[in-house]
């Protein structure tokens, strides 16, 4: 199945392969990055402006057009960061704003961003405009507008070295370490020998990994910077009094967060560290990187994320295309403007919930499967996404997507590679 982007169905390759060779067709975006989808993105700047950006959005939810935004009235260069980078992102092709008009968002500095990648934006101020209906009308008039031009948004190969994926696990349990998280990790390994960008998280769920992660940096600056990541989140989760573990993961057969970190740390695969990235930076070249989440400075927003979108969308304001997904009690959530791959880790999980998983690693379990037929698996299904092949979870509808507030110093010398 192919997916439908604004105003005519995708004619993509879904993935020609032959070992680690893959190509396909994107699309070309005027800045020069390529994408693997063509989304629309109606995005609302405080949450006052949520429901009339979501009666823009909702006639056009089955031809590319997605919701996305931040509730916070408060100024945010976190926030603000964040959605420049998704607005921009490959797999956007249009942008509408959506704003009340007295929040503290810097709309006119963000809509100029948007237009100077070159992408069509359009800013509608509610207070401006004259309330909630006409402001409805205004905008579904403009995406009707818009729809044809993003239609013709020139096509280009695209090649694994153009391709930035991440990784998250969320509903862990005692099956993930054994089953989807190291079949992901050997993922990883595959698509850095690529030439590819590959992209992991998270600092709180790696407490306890610092000498592993330290022994795999790729420069010995980096090694130090890389155990200061882990040692920031240990300081943070003892302010707050808990860790990154939630009681499902305790139900799921996980004894520690040590034990849960060292399951998480496997997605990472083997290949050397090449970096470390805040939300919202780019990797400077291919390679695997680190993306730290947790804020910098002084506990001031609680709990660093407070669900597994929170996560994928700072992996997406790093660039990635695609997310690995693992999990073992099972998560349906998805995401909008990059597609989701779920790989269950539990058997069982997979059996009463195979309508929202797109791969089963539980078969190592079963001894259907060995850990590099999974891997298989899961490659040859990231390559066919990345060719236009829906996820289970873009099937579904899940475009989930949450911002909240965070504060991050920027990135120091040591944490990227000279390029």
């Amino acid at each position: 199945m192919t997916t439908v982007t604004p105003g005519q169905e995708l004619q993509a390759s879904q993935g020609q392969t032959s070992g680690t060779a893959a190509q396909w067709e994107g699309y070309l975006r005027a800045d020069g990055r390529k994408g693997i989808r063509n989304c629309l993105v109606v995005v609302y700047l405080v949450e006052c402006a949520h429901h009339v950006a979501a009666e823009i959005a909702s006639p056009f939810a089955n031809r590319g057009v997605e919701l996305i935004g931040f509730p916070g009235c408060y100024p945010s260069e976190y926030a603000h960061k964040v959605l420049s980078r998704v607005t921009t992102h490959p797999n956007v092709g249009a942008v509408l704003l959506v704003s009340l008009g007295c929040e503290s968002f810097d709309r006119a500095r963000l809509r100029a961003e948007i237009a100077a990648s070159g992408r069509p934006v359009e800013l509608l101020v509610i207070q401006e405009i004259g309330g909630t209906a006409r402001t409805i009308k205004a905008g579904r008039q403009w995406i009707k507008s818009v729809l044809p031009e993003l239609a013709k948004v020139p096509r280009c190969p695209m090649e694994l070295r153009d391709l930035v994926v991440g990784t998250i696990c969320g509903g862990s349990d005692a099956t993930s370490s054994l089953t989807a998280n190291p079949a992901c990790g050997l993922v990883f390994d595959r698509l850095v020998d690529s030439g590819a960008t590959a992209i992991f998280e998270e600092t709180g769920e790696l407490l306890g990994c610092e000498s592993l992660l330290a022994e795999r940096a790729a420069r010995p600056e980096l090694a130090d910077v890389l155990r200061a990541c882990v040692e920031k989140a240990a300081r943070y989760y003892a302010t707050l009094g808990h860790a990154s573990f939630a009681p499902g993961n305790t139900e799921g057969g996980l004894t520690t967060i040590e034990e849960k970190s060292l399951g998480a740390y496997l997605k990472s695969g083997h290949r050397p560290i090449t970096g470390v990235l805040k939300p919202g930076d780019l990797p400077p070249s291919p390679g695997l990187y680190l993306l730290d989440v947790v804020p910098d400075g002084e506990v001031r927003f609680g709990f660093p994320n407070i669900a597994d979108n929170a996560e994928i969308v700072e992996l997406i304001a790093c660039g990635c295309h695609l997310i690995l997904f693992t999990t073992g009690r099972g998560s349906v959530v998805g995401s909008a403007i990059s597609p989701v791959i779920k790989i269950c880790a539990n058997p069982e999980t997979y059996a009463r919930m195979k309508s929202d998983m797109d791969i089963n690693a539980g078969e190592v379990l079963t001894g259907k499967s060995t850990l590099e037929e999974v891997a298989e698996r899961i490659w040859q299904f990231m390559i066919a996404v990345a060719g236009g092949k829906q996820t289970v979870s873009e099937a579904l509808g899940h475009r989930e997507f949450i911002l909240t507030y965070k504060t991050f110093e920027p990135l120091g010398p040591a944490c990227l590679p000279t390029v």
